[in-house]
């Protein structure tokens, strides 16, 4: 029977002008799940509501398997990473060193310090002289320095360098080596996800729109390509959506496994792609062919 790190069911939360609509989804405990949207899409309202900063309206989300208004709830188990760093600005490295020792009942000062080194940070400097990519190796570091299990990060590698990126994604491998270890991963790079993501959950307008795993996804997703979609060899109810381009048209399908003894041709679909066509593509061919 598979545990789950994170269970969201039909969460809802209301705000003026924007509904987060009954989302749902698991994370399998000891893999990675990258989440995807556009910005308002409410991937940062879910975020919030996973970790009990906003109130939902309905639904139940449990975090190794506890509701998250149980007290039971072991709160040091997460980790938790912000696009821009949680933490005092005036505050010198060593400073929250000494500060989140009193936070966290697993704290150790080793680990931090081995991570501190590690990522050539200057304990003597303030926060706020530290470079984006600096900020995110210390939540990073602070993360992996009190034990714990599952990971929920919004944005974590936005706005820094292939290098930096690189590096930050090597230590979160690293972190899943343990199978006891999870994370959640909110981000606009999806070639990120596609190196590091077991499963990927998409939502658009507050609304889910796919979840599953990462290589069904990107096994069953592909793009087929004509000059003319009067007679296109795809079921109305297998097609996404269509764009047109210059050259024609561009049909995106969810099941090309459907169609491999059809000799039809398809290109394999980015996640990318995917997401651009759920929000961008027109829903039917009959669009184009009245």
């Amino acid at each position: 029977m598979e545990e789950y790190a994170i269970e969201l069911e039909n969460v809802s939360k209301q705000y003026d002008g924007f509904l987060l609509d009954k989302i749902s989804f698991k994370v399998i405990k000891g893999t990675v799940m990258g989440f995807v949207g556009q910005n308002g899409s409410g991937k940062t309202t879910t975020i919030k509501a996973l970790l009990g900063i906003n109130k939902i309206d309905e639904g139940n989300i449990k975090i190794n398997g506890r509701d998250i208004l149980d007290k039971e709830l072991v709160k040091g188990d997460i980790g938790v990473i912000f696009d821009e760093i949680p933490f005092q600005q005036n505050l010198k490295i060593y400073q929250l060193q000494r500060m989140l020792q009193y936070f966290f009942i697993n704290w150790n000062d080793e680990v931090f310090l081995n991570y501190i080194k590690k990522f050539n940070l200057p304990l003597k400097k303030k926060i706020s002289e530290l470079s984006k990519g600096m900020k995110m190796k210390l939540q990073i570091a602070t993360c992996l320095s009190h034990n714990a299990k599952t990971l929920i990060m919004d944005e974590p590698t936005t706005g820094l360098d292939p290098v930096v990126r690189n590096e930050i994604l090597n230590e979160f491998m690293d972190f899943m080596l343990d199978e006891d270890h999870s994370i959640l991963i909110s981000s606009h790079i999806t070639s990120d996800l596609e190196k590091i993501a077991d499963s990927i959950t998409f939502i658009h307008n507050g609304k889910m729109l796919l979840s599953d795993d990462k290589n069904m996804i990107l096994e069953n997703f592909g793009i087929y390509r004509c000059a003319d979609i009067k007679n296109i060899p795809i079921k109305e109810e297998d097609i996404v959506s269509i764009r047109k381009n210059e050259f024609g048209y561009e049909v995106m399908t969810r099941n090309i496994t459907s169609y491999k003894s059809n000799n039809i041709e398809f290109d394999k679909a980015s996640l990318d792609e995917i997401m651009l066509f759920h929000v961008k593509g027109t829903a039917s061919s009959k669009e184009w062919t009245l």
